[in-house]
């Protein structure tokens, strides 16, 4: 192996050397125990070797059976079962034997520390295609821990001599960095999948309030750190993170167990190691802590050690992640197959024999209990069933199976590439890529880690008691973030939340002093909606909120209509105005000849009861939808109309003036004003109010406009003036001529006649003076369809005045005492009668 490392690179892996030697010092006894950590507790010769450093003992865990670690000895089965496959195998490294040694690391980071350092011991020997006859002291690649520290440290130190370190087991994603740990691979994905999949599941069941537990090693602080970060982001929050150690002292347990029953989350998140979870196990159910949904990391979640142990049901129920399930031809009966294993330290095979039988050679050296059989040394697996015989972790012994081929792949391109081949073998691993027999792709990223691939797993109870591993969907970081986790079961119900869901109509209102995920709801306000209950959107300006606050609905339209009473009635009283002239003007034509229809110009009263008729419809023109046309009839007619209603009143008035001033000596003013006269000044005064209308149409004409801030509720359909000046140009030109009628008249009423019409002219322009002085500011403050239901009542009430003070008098003389509609009797020269 070429030395490639610098001074400081070397400097700092004896550093570290160092502070782990000296650790070690604190090494449990009993590990101590274990035999020399030079010497390997399990070998096999080979052209090649493969250093191999797994568990077979647990220093600081203690089960309730026994010390010894089953898991170590499957994984060290595992590798011997791919190491044979390939010296079997006449395609893959043809004519080379594979070898091993297998250092026990005790569960001690330094212990696993000092066997790294034995297995690259003698790195003179450089191995090339040139010495094939040159067999290599050191090892070419070792297989490492299950847990994510030992690799840490070990790879720290083997990394400056650029030494595969490939683990099966270790998942933290701080090991993804190569300039930390160069040399550092996986067959198992990082954490950095992991902790964001289990976030993504936990967000997927709607659990927003949630607790978290972690290993406190690296393993369990970089992936809670991770996970806690994509829950922040996916609107998760977390009511507490604490940690623990399986050597934590009660006292620290307590404290976590407090804490778990003070909060009020129902999901607990567990990025716990399965040593760990294991001894957590026993105080839960101690306080029978069941009822809570847990969510596992694949360290755990498939262990059925574990799931055994939970003999309280604390976990039912649980869903996590898992490597997909495996199968590989023969490694089961492999690894049951324990007679290899005699290769091992004479000790260690005694141990493991006594532990897996559950029995005692005679001349064993550790104590005996009461009722314990002897062992024969010819014990039958068959009927056995204990953590060796479970192969629940076959997806992780797949794992080992991978890593050795990946290993034999890379060992046999270099020695195929005939010494042109300047690279590691540490280059030549991370560039493989290859298919196991059962199929599946092996390769690794740039970070050393393969793709990532998880299974749902959920702990569902069966009749017996026991639990089942039940796969309830599937995870691919490969594939887009939309697909990657799918579930093919929902069966969980539970709910986890610090605030309930805010309902369609409410937003949410932060409590002060807690997490994102602790809330008020509070109803959107009048013309506001909220359906994702997040915030309140506000309504477009022509729809309103819905009395659930839920959607917006199409603001109500409202204008002056036929069909509500309030149209209905200003119809029938404008019909009714209408009916009336006509009938007048009927009663008029059929006593056309008689004095008192003649008299005062008779061409000006049909024209005034003509004038009125239209007065009377025209405010018909103001019910109804507002349309362009109708905007602009409705001010423009009642405008003319009116005007020359006026302007025949003020026709007869100055009749009836002239008529007097006629009366005097030498006075010619009639001819001054005879009918021609009186034609053209009404004629004249209307005219200017159809320039005005005129001018008005033309510069800014009145057009329908929805109104939409008066009434929050309901758009008002009404016609904007267009031009101010020329609605008031309008309306100032007819005050103007009704204050002069008024004057003229007031002027007129004593005039010596038995029937003064001044008097009811008078009576008349009072009417209609008073109606609409009192228009103007009823018409401003009318909200609405009444602004146009004021403008109409005035324009009736007017009407109506006129109607009734000139011509109603006069159809009273005609029908009902005719005896006084003579000539004589107008002119005030007929005395009584005898």
């Amino acid at each position: 192996m070429t030395s490639t490392q610098n001074w400081p690179e070397q400097g700092w892996a004896l550093l570290q050397l160092l502070l782990l030697v000296s650790f070690s010092q604190a090494e449990d006894r009993v590990c101590l125990q274990m035999g020399d950590p030079e010497n390997p507790q399990l070998s096999k010769d080979g052209d090649i070797i493969l250093g191999g450093i797994f568990s077979f003992h647990n220093a600081n865990f203690i089960s309730s059976d026994h010390f010894l670690n089953f898991r170590g000895f499957q994984y060290a089965q595992a590798m011997l079962f791919a190491i044979d496959e390939i010296n079997n195998s006449s395609d893959l490294l043809p004519g080379i034997t594979l070898g091993c040694k297998i250092y026990d690391s005790c569960g001690s980071i330094a212990r696993g520390v000092r066997a790294s350092l034995a297995l690259i011991n003698s790195q003179e020997t450089i191995f090339k295609l040139s010495d094939k006859c040159t067999k290599p002291a050191q090892v070419q690649a070792i297989m490492g821990e299950s847990s994510s520290s030992p690799n840490m440290a070990v790879a720290t130190v083997i990394g400056p001599f650029h030494i595969p370190l490939i683990s099966h087991f270790a998942t933290c994603a701080c090991l993804s960095d190569k300039n930390k740990y160069p040399s550092f691979l996986r067959t198992i994905p990082s954490d950095h999948y992991q902790s964001r999949a289990l976030a993504q599941l936990v967000k997927y069941f709607g659990w927003t309030w949630v607790g978290a537990i972690r290993t406190n090693d690296d393993y369990g602080n970089n992936g809670m750190a991770t996970f806690i970060e994509t829950a922040e982001e996916l609107g998760i929050c977390v009511e507490y993170s604490v940690a623990v150690f399986r050597t934590d002292p009660p006292k620290k347990i307590q404290q976590i167990i407090d804490i778990i029953k003070g909060s009020t989350s129902r999901v607990i998140v567990g990025f716990l190691s399965h040593l760990d979870i294991d001894a957590l196990i026993i105080e839960l159910s101690q306080h029978n802590l069941t009822g809570y949904q847990w969510v596992g990391s694949e360290s755990w979640i498939f262990d059925s050690h574990t799931a055994a142990m939970d003999v309280h049901h604390i976990l039912d129920g649980a869903v996590g992640l898992s490597i997909p399930k495996a199968h590989v031809t023969g490694m089961k009966e492999f690894i049951l197959d324990v007679k290899p294993l005699n290769s091992s330290i004479e000790e260690l095979f005694r141990e493991f024999w006594e532990a897996l039988f559950d029995c005692k050679f005679e001349d064993s050296v550790s104590t005996t209990t009461e009722n314990q059989r002897e062992c024969s040394g010819h014990e039958d697996l068959a009927g056995v069933k204990n953590t060796f015989t479970d192969m629940s972790l076959m997806p992780i012994f797949y794992n080992i199976y991978k890593e050795v081929y990946a290993v034999a792949h890379a060992l046999h391109d270099i020695l195929s590439c005939n010494n042109t081949c300047n690279k590691t073998i540490l280059q030549h691993i991370k560039k493989i890529r290859f298919k196991t027999k059962e199929g599946d792709e092996v390769y690794f990223n740039e970070n050393g880690d393969p793709p990532a691939k998880y299974e749902i797993i959920n702990w569902q109870p069966t009749e017996n008691g026991n639990v089942e591993f039940v796969p309830v969907g599937l995870y691919d970081a490969s594939l887009p973030a939309d697909r990657q986790l799918t579930l093919t079961n929902r069966t969980l119900v539970p709910v986890s939340v610090c605030s309930e869901k805010c309902p369609p109509g409410t937003r949410k209102v932060l409590q002060k002093g807690k997490p994102v995920c602790c809330y008020d709801c509070l109803r959107c306000a009048d013309g506001e909606i909220s359906n994702n209950s997040i915030s309140c959107v506000r309504c477009h300006s022509e729809f309103w909120s819905n009395e659930r606050r839920d959607a917006c609905i199409k603001k109500k339209e409202e204008f002056l209509s036929y069909e509500e009473m309030m149209g209905a009635l200003l119809t029938a009283a404008s019909l009714l105005g209408t009916c009336l002239t006509a009938v007048v003007m009927f009663i008029f034509f059929r006593y056309r000849r008689t004095p008192i229809v003649r008299a005062n110009n008779s061409e000006l009263s049909f024209l005034l009861l003509f004038s009125l008729t239209l007065c009377f419809l025209c405010s018909l023109t103001f019910i109804g939808r507002p349309s362009g046309w109708s905007c602009m009839l409705r001010h423009t007619a009642f405008g003319i109309t009116f005007v020359l209603c006026i302007s025949c009143v003020l026709g007869k008035t100055m009749v009836v003036l002239m008529a007097f001033r006629a009366t005097l000596p030498g006075s010619n003013v009639m001819k001054w004003f005879g009918p021609a006269q009186q034609r053209l000044s009404v004629l004249g005064f209307t005219l200017i109010q159809v320039f005005i209308c005129l001018l008005w149409l033309t510069i800014s004409p009145p057009f329908p406009f929805k109104n939409i801030k008066d009434f929050k509720d309901r758009i008002i359909l009404e016609c904007a003036l267009g031009s101010a000046v020329g609605f008031w140009a309008v309306l100032g030109y007819i005050g103007l001529l009704a204050m002069l009628c008024f004057f003229l008249a007031f002027l007129a009423r004593k005039l010596p006649d038995n029937f003064n019409e001044a008097k009811f002219i008078t009576f008349s322009m009072l009417i209609f003076c008073a109606v609409w002085v009192t228009f103007i500011p009823a018409y401003v403050s009318s909200p609405g369809k009444f602004s146009v239901a004021v403008e109409i009542f005035a324009i009736l009430s007017s009407g109506f005045g006129l109607l009734i003070c000139i011509f109603i008098p006069k159809c009273y003389i005609i029908l009902l005492k005719p005896e006084r509609n003579t000539k004589r009797n107008l002119m005030g020269k007929e005395g009584p009668t005898h």
